[in-house]
């Protein structure tokens, strides 16, 4: 699917690794598989794991590992509030829960509009300005810092209205 879908760009994430290192490529396969349904189905994780050479376990793991890799459909927009030891010192722990309550879900679940998923994530690297949050979005990824649960249902209310 990926190599009859993207053959150029499979050829292009290949050439830059070693044929012996060709498991290197594993991330820009998955990013590429994720480009247009927001999410790595089943069928790439066959696909890569024999593109690489890895078993399919080793790119699952890599989906669970990484924030930026989703195994599952949900909102157009993730909303993924850092939550570490740092972070829950400056109160994300009471942020996250106060928006998802605003938004009546629970941590990890999604809008009954399919507009936001929001998930609890380790480390966005933003200690000092927590609490925060990316999106990953259409649009790529927003870091969005010292944020307060008002501020965050404004730019939820927002993207509403942007995001079809």
């Amino acid at each position: 699917m990926l190599a009859e879908k993207y053959p150029n760009e499979v050829k292009k994430i290949l050439a830059k690794y070693p044929p012996e290192r060709k498991q290197s490529a594993v991330m820009p396969l998955l990013h590429l598989a994720q480009l247009e349904a927001g999410f790595v189905d089943r069928h790439a994780v066959v696909e890569i794991a024999g593109i690489c050479g890895i078993t399919e376990t080793d790119v699952a793991e890599i989906i669970g590992f990484y924030t930026l890799y989703h195994d599952a459909p949900e909102g157009k927009l993730r909303l993924q509030v850092c939550t570490d030891i740092s972070c829950a010192l400056r109160g994300a722990d009471e942020f996250l829960a106060k928006v998802c309550e605003r938004l009546g879900i629970q941590p990890g679940g999604t809008t009954p509009d399919g507009l936001v998923t929001v998930e609890a994530v380790m480390c966005l690297a933003a200690c000092d300005k927590a609490p925060m949050f990316q999106v990953q979005g259409p649009d790529g990824i927003a870091y969005h810092e010292n944020m307060t649960v008002d501020k965050t249902m404004e730019f939820i209310e927002t993207a509403r209205k942007e995001v079809k």
